[in-house]
């Protein structure tokens, strides 16, 4: 090669990596979201418009070292296998440079040990299994929303408070709900010793037979009964323990059953004064609340529930971490997002770098009326 043609070679050379660099960063940051939207609508219907929000404000101010943020969403089907599946798809195909998502627990630690195996960075927005960052946990995989046991941790005292020694549980038949029910019997028996477990009933998730669940829980006569199913599951089991007068003269602890998702589906069938964990939208009278319920309103004419809250701020956690980083590579990502503090409705969240677990709290608070409201 002669002088000349190595000299044109460099500047082509040289002109291609340049040209390369700016389109790389021209491209979007794309985010791979596996979801079960088919199977739990009530709560990611607003959890999908949560992140479309959080979205329009990211790129609106600019996007995140310069680039827009992309979501490309799949359904699991509520099956771990095809969440999997979605997971490949987006990574090979869509070439996306982060995953996020799931809902359902038992999906959240297949996504998390593809993480794990494809060793790619993976922000578990909602499954509560406190296997996600405890025994199953990974460096890849972080979580945002509060623990099984963070949430039942926040409902034993006031069940201790009820002084009731006779108890029923009831639960779905996965990873949850079997988490859910153990730590409350571990923390309540804990705290009051003389506690009896009289009744458990757990029905497979989706697929409760409520009149068998409530009459087997009316048998067993017990003073107070812990609740941890939801979606329809709930909405047919207080369907039919009110028909049944399971809940009259009865203390009621349910785990969720104060998030506008399920108190929208119950209406006026509400049972008044189970103690629940929720989302009261309407009485967080924080500034950064209360902006978030404006655009959210502004954008959809409607009022947030907690899984808007969730999507939104995936969103907004992955744009701070990515900014922190100044890249999409998983290790510097796993890096940043240890420590990472990052604005939410809630306030200033972190993710504890000890076990990848963000600060999200929850509220506990009575049902009233079919509203929520917080406990003083």
């Amino acid at each position: 090669m002669n002088f000349l043609n190595r000299r044109n070679f460099f500047i082509l050379t040289l002109l291609g990596c340049v040209v390369g660099q700016a389109l790389a960063q021209s491209n979007p940051i794309r985010i791979g979201e596996v979801n079960s939207y088919k199977a739990q609508p009530a709560f990611l219907d607003p959890y999908k418009k949560g992140m479309d929000l959080a979205i329009e404000e990211v790129n609106a101010a600019g996007g995140v070292m310069g680039r827009k943020l992309e979501v490309i969403t799949r359904d699991d089907n509520a099956t771990p296998g095809d969440a999997v599946r979605a997971a490949e798809e987006l990574l090979s195909r869509e070439r996306v440079d982060v995953l996020a998502g799931s809902f359902l627990s038992h999906i959240g630690l297949a996504l998390g040990d593809f993480a794990k195996q494809r060793k790619i960075f993976f922000l578990a927005s909602e499954p509560l299994t406190d296997k996600m960052v405890w025994q199953g946990g990974n460096r890849y995989t972080f979580r945002l929303r509060a623990s099984t046991y963070m949430q039942v941790s926040m409902l034993v005292p006031e069940a201790v408070r009820m002084k009731k020694k006779r108890w029923a549980i009831v639960y779905p038949n996965y990873e949850y709900g079997q988490s859910a029910a153990a730590t409350f019997k571990q923390l309540l028996k804990a705290a009051q010793p003389d506690v009896e477990f009289v009744a458990e009933q757990a029905p497979a998730l989706g697929k409760v037979d409520a009149g068998s669940v409530t009459q087997a829980l009316a048998d067993a006569k017990p003073d107070a009964i812990f609740n941890v199913l939801f979606g329809t599951d709930l909405a047919k089991f207080v369907r039919e323990g009110n028909n049944r007068d399971l809940f009259k003269g009865r203390e009621v602890v349910s785990l969720l059953s104060g998030e506008p998702e399920y108190l929208d589906t119950l209406k006026d069938e509400t049972p008044n004064g189970w103690v629940v964990t929720g989302y009261p939208w309407y009485g967080i009278d924080t500034p950064e609340h209360k902006s978030f319920v404006k655009a959210y309103q502004s954008k959809f004419n409607d009022y947030p529930r907690l899984g808007s809250v969730v999507g939104y701020t995936t969103i907004k956690a992955l744009a701070e971490g990515i900014k922190k980083a100044q890249s999409t590579d998983t290790e510097k990502l796993i890096t940043a997002f240890r420590g990472l503090n990052f604005d939410s409705p809630y306030g200033k969240l972190q993710f504890r770098a000890i076990d990848h677990q963000s600060t999200m709290g929850a509220f506990v608070g009575l049902q009233i009326h079919g509203w929520f409201q917080i406990s003083t």
